[in-house]
């Protein structure tokens, strides 16, 4: 039984996105790995109260997920230049380098994640790479767009509530790497590397 349909020409996949193409993040409060982090080992309760947080790790995490849908329609219906939409789940930013264009990824601004990540980080040991590897690190969706609408999608996400910013761009790359300048991470298919420890390779 069908339960939907898309025109074909209006499928968009990535394969039009070209290099100068901006990325605008939208900061997200999707914790749901998070709370299996914390909740699956039974070395957190509910109810306890850690640094950084305004609330019971309980109440935290009972943030809810993000739907996405309404202000993507609205960015969709006026802005012509949306050449792909990634929802960021598991495997974080690596989802980026799933557009069909032969294309990188250079993140050069981040959103600020949420201190619950640093929470996890801080008591699981855990390295940068795999964290943004696993979590989203605060941002549920990207916008993969033309420069031309960056002040109109931002505009219309602001409209919708939602915290936004242009977090990187898009670069030739038929390897389709994604760097995430703040902490020297580059990343292909589901693995970010410490940039300096691929050198140590190399070398």
């Amino acid at each position: 039984m069908p339960v939907g349909h898309v025109d074909l020409d209006k499928i968009i996949c990535g394969k039009n996105v070209v290099e100068g193409d901006l990325v605008i993040g939208v900061r997200s409060n999707g914790l749901s790995l998070a709370r299996k982090a914390f909740f699956e080992n039974g070395r957190y309760r509910i109810d306890q109260k850690l640094a950084d947080l305004e609330m019971t790790l309980g109440e935290e995490l009972l943030r809810p997920t993000d739907i996405y849908v309404p202000e993507a329609m609205e960015i969709l219906k006026r802005a012509t230049g949306i050449t792909a939409l990634i929802k960021i789940t598991s495997d974080g930013l690596l989802n980026l380098g799933r557009v069909d264009a032969q294309v990188g990824f250079e993140i050069d601004r981040l959103i600020e994640p949420h201190p619950i990540f640093g929470l996890i980080q801080q008591h699981s040991s855990v390295e940068d790479g795999e964290m943004f590897e696993v979590f989203n690190m605060g941002i549920g969706f990207c916008y993969v767009i033309d420069p031309k609408d960056e002040q109109l999608v931002l505009s219309i996400l602001k409209g919708f509530g939602r915290e936004a910013q242009r977090i990187g761009y898009a670069v030739a790359d038929p390897a389709k790497h994604v760097r995430i300048h703040q902490r020297k991470l580059l990343g292909h298919r589901k693995t970010f590397v410490s940039e300096a420890t691929r050198v140590r390779r190399v070398g």
